[in-house]
């Protein structure tokens, strides 16, 4: 066969895999990702790789991650809107900020004692990576335990928001002190001043559309472009070019283009680009996401790792066990204690903690990056990769026994301001307007 036709075999067995498969295990109350990464785990070259020739992802799959990067990180920002972090509420960012800074920061010495050749850099990036609460797969277990229009819910979710913003900001903030010309001291101050000129335009953006939609300036521009726009799908246009520029612009002042695709995503909002423009647009992005580059970007994931590398020998593979236990016991530690001490019942605390140790999509975009910089080898993307696995496996398992005892007050409704995450982007759901699925 040709180059051409052995591409094309390659992407249909990812593709088909990891749809098939996702949606199997999803049946079984897991995440799709889990059964998309193991496509790729079995095509690769932890099984079948040598033999049917995937053994690792190929130069020609390489454009297409990025890509899928991309839209898997745009995606998680247009799931949240300038006005969920307003309303966020203290009790949410405490548990945000706490659930983000205790594992990052005791990662970084478990990392540190588990694995003491890598570099300092390194160290923070496998810790920031296994931080992260999977916002998106939270939502999917709240949908699962009809837990997601509660206060309960509410809370979770809204906390999650403050981890992976917080995050997604650490993250720019290394990667600049590590790719860096000059020393770490010198590039960690031009990344914070970076990062402040970024969010800066981006606040400068909101509120300037904002300030006109108060002066009901930017309803009659965005009518007049519908009405003498005569291309088709103008709003997927203009959304890919925002997104693209907000990407560049992250990139020319020393971020990773991953912060200004996961920010473009969060400016657009039913009030900036109109409720029906915003409607279409979003069926438009998610049809592709969901039915291609979310699929395809968990399969090239598995496709990356090698499991083979974590049982070579028996210290390397106990180094591992630990960090998944540090990982996921540091979640349900930090987010029972800090519900427990913000009023939750010990059910319900519990419930929090388990629920709040799973991962997902923006770490791995994150370690997809450092793996084409050079920054993480297979052998580190593996134990990143891995962890998310495993901490995304037992989350719903553990949290199950809890989360059915919630009751009372935190199963009513949430107060006003304080939505969910799934539907803040798009109208409430009804029976005229299906719900969006929430990100693996």
């Amino acid at each position: 066969m040709n180059s051409t036709t052995v591409f094309i075999v390659e992407l249909f067995l990812l593709v088909a895999g990891s749809v098939i498969v996702g949606e199997i295990v999803s049946r079984f109350g897991q995440a799709a990702l889990v059964g998309q990464l193991a496509v790729g785990i079995v095509l690769g070259p932890t099984l079948l790789g040598p033999v049917i020739g995937l053994p690792t992802v190929s130069a020609e799959f390489t454009g297409l991650q990025i890509l899928a990067t991309f839209f898997v990180l745009m995606m998680a920002g247009l799931a949240i809107t300038p006005e969920q972090i307003y309303a966020t509420g203290v009790p949410a960012a405490i548990l945000g900020v706490g659930m983000f800074l205790v594992p990052f920061l005791g990662g970084a010495l478990v990392v540190h004692y588990l694995y003491p050749a890598l570099p300092w850099t390194t160290e923070w990036f496998v810790s920031l990576t296994v931080s992260i609460t999977a916002l998106p797969v939270l939502g999917v277990m709240l949908t699962e335990f009809n837990l997601m229009k509660t206060r309960f819910g509410t809370y979770l979710l809204n906390g999650a928001l403050v981890n992976e913003l917080g995050a997604v900001t650490t993250f720019s903030v290394l990667l600049r002190i590590r790719t860096g010309p000059y020393s770490p001291w010198l590039d960690g101050a031009i990344a914070v001043i970076s990062v402040a000129v970024f969010l800066s335009a981006i606040l400068a953006v909101h509120y300037g559309v904002r300030s006109l939609r108060q002066l009901h300036l930017w309803g009659r521009l965005v009518s007049g472009v519908r009405d003498t726009w005569r291309s088709r799908e103008a709003g997927f246009a203009f959304l890919m070019v925002g997104g693209l520029a907000a990407a560049l612009f992250s990139q020319a002042i020393g971020l990773t283009f991953l912060v200004g695709a996961f920010y473009a995503g969060l400016l657009v909002t039913p009030e900036s680009a109109g409720q029906r423009e915003h409607r279409q647009l979003t069926r438009v992005f998610d049809a592709i996401t969901w039915g291609f580059f979310i699929p395809l970007f968990f399969a090239l994931v598995g496709l990356n790792m090698n499991l083979r590398d974590l049982v070579t020998t028996a210290p390397v593979l106990l180094a591992f066990v630990a960090l998944c236990l540090f990982a996921f016991l540091a979640k349900v530690g930090v987010g029972g204690a800090i519900s427990l001490g913000l009023g939750w019942n010990g059910s319900e605390s519990l419930g929090a903690g388990f629920l709040v140790a799973s991962r997902g999509a923006v770490e791995l975009a994150m370690a997809v990056i450092l793996l084409s910089l050079g920054i993480f080898n297979a052998t580190e993307f593996t134990i990143v990769a891995g962890v998310g696995v495993v901490t995304t496996f037992l989350s719903p398992i553990g949290a199950g026994p809890f989360v059915r005892r919630v009751g009372g007050a935190s199963r009513e409704p949430p107060e006003e301001g304080l939505r969910p995450w799934i539907g803040a982007a798009l109208p409430l759901p009804s029976q005229e307007e299906p719900s969006r699925p929430p990100l693996p």
